[in-house]
């Protein structure tokens, strides 16, 4: 809609792990949401409630956008509004290089002045390096929610970091990406060990003795687990470190 006088388009990220792989990239939001941890960029609302007449305010070239982070109204009103948009969907380590790197290109197209490794270092898929993969049939409690237990099955990019560490997500094959379960079930599933991400429930130290009612359980970072993108690489690495501090499994 209306690039900055330096010529740099002018880009809005809805999307928190978005946001950082821009910033890592060398290109910086005129906008993005309140959970992006960018205190610095001008916020318009939410992943789930984004001030969309903010957005449209800001005249963007670009809104950057996620299938399931962001809502298709929001999505319907920016396009009616004559908002460009790019919708990314990764739902595994293999959508991550793909993803990345179509966006790169479509900011290219827009006179982005990227890195040089913009959307490239991640499209063979990272490896974890030292002692992080361990013998398949660790399997892990991961839960997303509390009172509801909600957690991830399979099909889901934390199931699939965690996958290419060795351990498995209890309730892999619900039909439901994200499932609601009971704590019978939890229970019976037999998990190696309890990993309580820090997001999207903000579980804390306070919450870890509920926890080991199944297994053993750790926090750790949410971000890791669930932010994809530039962090990718560097979160297979700590989540392999941390694993094997825990132990599962040995």
């Amino acid at each position: 809609m209306g690039s900055d006088p330096d010529g740099t388009p002018r880009v809005v990220s809805l999307v928190p792990s978005v946001t950082e792989t821009l910033l890592a990239w060398g290109v910086t939001p005129v906008a993005c949401t309140r959970f992006c941890e960018q205190p610095d960029i001008a916020h318009v609302g939410g992943t789930k409630n984004p001030d969309v007449a903010a957005v449209v305010a800001l005249r963007p070239d670009l809104v950057v956008m996620e299938r399931e982070e962001n809502r298709l109204d929001d999505h319907a009103a920016l396009e009616a509004a004559g908002v460009a948009t790019e919708v990314l969907h990764v739902t595994s380590l293999d959508d991550v290089g793909p993803e990345t790197a179509r966006l790169a290109a479509r900011l290219a197209e827009l006179g982005a002045a990227l890195s040089p490794d913009a959307g490239t270092a991640l499209a063979s898929g990272p490896a974890p390096t030292g002692r992080g993969v361990r013998t398949p049939g660790v399997v892990a409690f991961v839960p997303i929610w509390r009172r509801p237990w909600m957690t991830v099955n399979r099909h889901t990019y934390g199931a699939s970091l965690l996958a290419r560490l060795g351990v498995t997500v209890a309730f892999a094959d619900e039909p439901q990406r994200y499932p609601e379960v009971t704590a019978r079930r939890i229970a019976a599933a037999a998990p190696d060990v309890v990993l309580a991400p820090t997001e999207p429930y903000p579980f804390k130290p306070r919450h870890l003795a509920e926890l080991e009612q199944f297994a053993p359980a750790h926090l750790v970072d949410g971000r890791d687990l669930f932010w994809w993108g530039a962090r990718t690489p560097a979160a297979l690495r700590r989540l392999a470190v941390e694993l094997d501090e825990m132990e599962p499994g040995r």
